[in-house]
């Protein structure tokens, strides 16, 4: 309760004795000042999608290979064949995707 009351003294303060100097570029949707030019509804082409889940992937796999250099030692010879299967696992995938053409951009 106390923290709605907070954030609406916060918020009515705020609008009350912040500046109004309105202008067509601060009302505008973008803060560039741009023009917004086409529709927000456009179609996005399926590859932009593969794309940004390749790039998760390999984010993931990055943070795994972070954690895997930290316990490397103390785990011996079953992390390093671990490892290697993983690595294994995700060049399989990253070569199908590239036999695919996923990452051809017309």
């Amino acid at each position: 309760m106390f923290a709605i009351f907070l954030a609406s003294l916060l918020l009515t303060i705020s609008f009350l004795l912040g500046p109004k100097r309105p202008k067509a570029s601060k009302l505008s949707p973008y803060e560039s000042g741009i023009v917004p030019v086409g529709d927000a509804r456009e179609k996005f082409s399926m590859k932009y999608y593969l794309i940004g889940a390749l790039f998760i992937l390999f984010d993931v796999e990055a943070v795994f290979l972070f954690v895997w250099a930290v316990v490397f030692k103390e785990l011996g010879l079953f992390a390093f064949i671990e490892i290697i299967v993983f690595l294994v696992v995700i060049l399989c995938g990253y070569f199908y995707v590239l036999r695919k053409g996923v990452l051809e951009w017309d």
